[in-house]
């Protein structure tokens, strides 16, 4: 046996034992919580164990990212549980369905076709998608609601570019950035600023792809950069004996750029 095959067989014998994990828990005599639990109610915890996977996933921590790819793992298991237990499907069904559809939508390594780049993979792979799906879905259809949205934005961007409704290049997108914001700025009332700034956001996202950046990724870890000065910022007013709710505005401002400058040299990462 190939070390290749090994370790898959090894991997099938783990995974086997999670899917009997998962039984015992919801077993008449398993764990209260977990017998307790719906499709409902349990899953908002695939979208929260996804994203604490990818933040482990960047933060370098590979330790960290196998426990929160483990996590992930087990709510994939728990939801086919609760899909056996209503007899709709199970966790073997799940996985041939996707070993199946991965077959078919990479004709190029187990069929007879060939691609030339990344780029006519990806063509392949929407018109494989698109046939399976029927010609009665739209293009759109297949990028999920519940994403976040500035997954989503982007996903509706590129799936409309691969038919050609898109702009040319960044620059064109940037113009589109100034309309949306001119826009903003003229609003009338608090329903059209509303439209208006989700067009602004679109826009960027539109702008960001064309750019290669990943606008949630992006946003993210912004949102950490932030969070990071600000309790840098909480730190050094606790080092100075008051509270930053008692510091003036020029105070506040100063050990913002003290906390920048100071994040800014761990990492040489710029911003706001």
């Amino acid at each position: 046996m190939s070390d290749q095959h090994q370790q898959a067989a090894l991997a099938g014998a783990s995974f086997a034992r999670l899917v009997a994990l998962a039984a015992r828990l919801r077993a008449p005599d398993g764990c209260p919580w977990d017998r307790q639990q719906t499709v409902q109610s349990s899953t908002p915890y695939i979208l929260e164990e996804a994203y604490e996977a990818v933040d482990a996933l960047e933060s370098g921590d590979r330790r960290e990212a196998m426990g929160e790819l483990g996590d992930l793992l087990f709510q994939v298991v728990f939801q086919s549980q609760l899909a056996a237990e209503a007899g709709d499907f199970d966790a073997r069904a799940v996985i041939e369905a996707v070993e199946a559809k991965m077959i078919r939508r990479h004709p190029h390594v187990f069929g007879q076709e060939r691609a030339a780049d990344a780029e006519a993979v990806l063509r392949r792979w929407s018109e494989i998608k698109r046939d399976e799906r029927g010609a009665s879905q739209g293009l759109l259809d297949s990028v999920p609601k519940g994403s976040a949205a500035l997954t989503r934005a982007q996903r509706l961007g590129q799936k409309a570019a691969r038919v050609g409704f898109d702009w040319r290049g960044q620059a064109d997108v940037l113009a589109k950035v100034a309309e949306e914001a001119a826009e903003l700025t003229a609003s009338a009332d608090a329903a059209q600023r509303e439209a208006e700034f989700g067009d602004l956001l679109f826009a960027l996202a539109q702008w960001a792809r064309h750019g290669k950046i990943d606008a949630e990724a992006a946003l993210r870890r912004a949102c950490e950069r932030f969070q990071r000065r600000f309790e840098l910022m909480e730190a050094a007013a606790a080092g100075r004996g008051v509270s930053l709710d008692r510091l003036d505005e020029a105070a506040l401002d100063e050990l913002w750029r003290e906390a920048k400058a100071a994040l800014a040299a761990r990492q040489g990462v710029g911003g706001k």
